[in-house]
C-alpha cells in the first residue's frame, strides 16, 4: 500500500474531524433517525429520508478519513533541521520574477492542500519545481499558462 505524506497539523485535523463525527454527529443524527422513525410510515416521511442520507454520508466520510490516516505517512518537519533546501512541510518565500510579488506557500499533503492559505499540495506543479531547491535559487515552474519564474528567499520548518 502506497504511503501518502502528510503534516502533523494535517493529521490533527483529520483526527479532530474523525472524533468530531464519531462523538458528535453520529449521534445526533441516530436521535434524528428515532426521532423520524416515531412519526410513523416511513415511506412518505421526508425527515427519516433525509437523516437516513446524512447518516450515509457521515459514515462515507468516517470510512474516507479512516483510511486516509491509515495510509498516511505523517512527517514532521522539525525534525529536518534547518538545511535551507525545499522539502515536504517546509515553509517557503518566494518572489515572483515577473511582477516582483512576495508569496508565500507551505508544502503539504494533497488532503491538506489550500491555496488560500498558502498551502499547496506537493504535487502541484510549483511545489515539485521547488523540491530539492535552496535559498537563493530560482524555480522555473511549467503553469498552464507558460514558464513562471520564482526566487527561493526563505525557506522556513515550522
Amino acid at each position: 500500500m502506497n504511503r501518502v505524506p502528510i503534516t502533523i497539523d494535517g493529521a490533527d485535523q483529520l483526527r479532530d474531524e474523525l472524533r468530531r463525527l464519531k462523538s458528535v454527529e453520529r449521534p445526533r443524527i441516530a436521535q434524528a433517525i428515532a426521532e423520524a422513525r416515531a412519526h410513523g410510515d416511513l415511506k412518505e416521511n421526508a425527515e427519516y429520508h433525509a437523516a437516513k442520507e446524512e447518516q450515509g454520508f457521515i459514515e462515507a466520510r468516517i470510512r474516507d478519513i479512516d483510511g486516509k490516516l491509515s495510509n498516511a505517512q505523517i512527517i514532521d518537519v522539525t525534525q529536518f533541521g534547518s538545511s535551507g533546501k525545499v522539502i515536504f512541510g517546509a515553509t517557503v518565500d518566494l518572489i515572483d520574477e515577473d511582477d516582483g510579488r512576495e508569496l508565500t506557500y507551505r508544502i503539504v499533503g494533497e488532503d491538506e492542500a489550500d491555496i488560500a492559505a498558502g498551502m499547496i499540495s506537493v504535487g502541484s506543479p510549483i511545489a515539485r519545481a521547488l523540491i530539492s531547491m535552496e535559498e537563493g535559487d530560482v524555480a522555473i515552474v511549467n503553469a498552464p499558462g507558460g514558464e513562471k519564474a520564482f526566487e527561493i528567499v526563505a525557506v522556513r520548518y515550522l
